[in-house]
């Protein structure tokens, strides 16, 4: 039987206005600096949700691993704390991230590890260098700063970023909102993959029975081998109706993925914002757990016929506004639930990038 939650009033979290009928209680949200390395750990309730991690060791910032409201992690452990049965498969995929493959020629989203020391002046690093705002409450919040750089430590772009989190007794919220100002001119030239990305976990692939071969713009090989442990269970579907495989390269307002882990329902759906870049976005959504909104990857996408290069002048600046749902329980997000929520993220996140620009 599907559950439903009623709509709480007044000072709601964000996530409340996504459902409706009994209502659940929101719980508190604490951001706290961990004691080990750059680390920012945020718990709802008692339990941890999520860490922000920006060591130098990394060649972005990234959310790791997202657990759902029972703690189940949805992202993938590999590369950072593999798990048994992981795929092994596109290193720099590592929780929830943000950044792209062609920026002025650099390869921000592929950088990893794996490239070879040679090979790295090919690649741009997102460093943060300043942690702006962490403030706990009914709403956790989470802003830092940090710059889009070559090899050479050149400055491409300054990225603000501010996070805001919350999350009942079967839900957890992330509304992001990015801006980025160009230090140089800056294009971003069309490309396939981009922009906010998640790695999913095992469970949440699609099954399949062949190996998979992907070839990046460099030429670069990846295969990415097929299930054997019929631990997958993984179904994407968007606001435009496309599931499964036929969700990639299309369009929708939002996208959610869905699967059996454990006992429970398990659902993770990305939205998007009308005052995006080249709204509703395109979904880079593979069956083997790449998921990823990509505006600007539209020469891909549509074979060719149309393409999408972002270009800044120095000094200006693109906002980037993103919803993360994630839903344990009996059933997964509906349709009309979904629906409700990027109508609430449409108006709320107005707020948001006016905070985040300000700080």
């Amino acid at each position: 039987m599907m559950r439903y939650f009623p709509l709480l009033g007044g000072s709601a979290l964000l996530l409340a206005c996504t459902f409706q009928a009994v209502a659940q209680k929101s719980e508190l949200v604490r951001v706290a600096k961990s004691a080990t390395g750059k680390k920012i750990d945020v718990f709802v309730g008692k339990e941890l949700f999520t860490s922000f991690l920006y060591p130098d060791t990394l060649e972005k910032p990234v959310l790791y691993p997202l657990r759902a409201a029972d703690g189940t992690i949805v992202t993938r452990g590999f590369p950072l704390n593999p798990k048994p049965g992981d795929p092994t498969d596109h290193p720099h995929h590592i929780g929830l991230w943000f950044n792209f493959e062609n920026v002025n020629g650099l390869d921000f989203w592929n950088n990893s590890y794996a490239i070879p020391k040679e090979k790295k002046g090919s690649y741009g690093w997102i460093k943060t260098d300043r942690i702006l705002t962490t403030a706990s409450g009914p709403t956790g919040v989470l802003s830092y700063h940090a710059n889009w750089t070559n090899q050479k430590n050149e400055v491409l772009l300054e990225e603000t970023t501010r996070f805001e989190f919350s999350g009942t007794s079967h839900e957890r919220t992330i509304d992001r909102v990015t801006t980025l100002k160009a230090a140089t001119e800056v294009t971003f030239t069309d490309a396939k993959d981009g922009l906010l990305g998640l790695r999913l976990a095992h469970e949440l692939q699609m099954p399949s029975d062949k190996d998979e071969k992907y070839t990046d713009d460099k030429g670069n090989v990846t295969i990415v081998k097929a299930g054997t442990d019929k631990t997958a269970t993984g179904n994407y579907i968007t606001s435009a109706g496309k599931s499964g495989n036929a969700a990639w390269s299309t369009r929708g307002a939002w996208c959610k993925v869905y699967g059996k882990m454990g006992a429970d329902s398990v659902s993770v759906a990305i939205l998007d914002h009308p005052k995006n870049p080249n709204y509703p976005t395109f979904w880079h959504a593979r069956g083997y757990g790449l998921f990823a909104a990509n505006p600007l990857g539209e020469k891909v996408f549509t074979n060719g016929a149309t393409a999408k290069n972002l270009q800044l002048k120095k000094g200006e600046s693109v906002t980037f506004r993103y919803r993360v749902l994630i839903e344990e329980g009996s059933q997964t997000l509906s349709a009309k639930q979904l629906n409700d929520a990027a109508a609430d993220f449409a108006k709320k996140n107005i707020v948001l990038a006016k905070t985040t620009q300000g700080e």
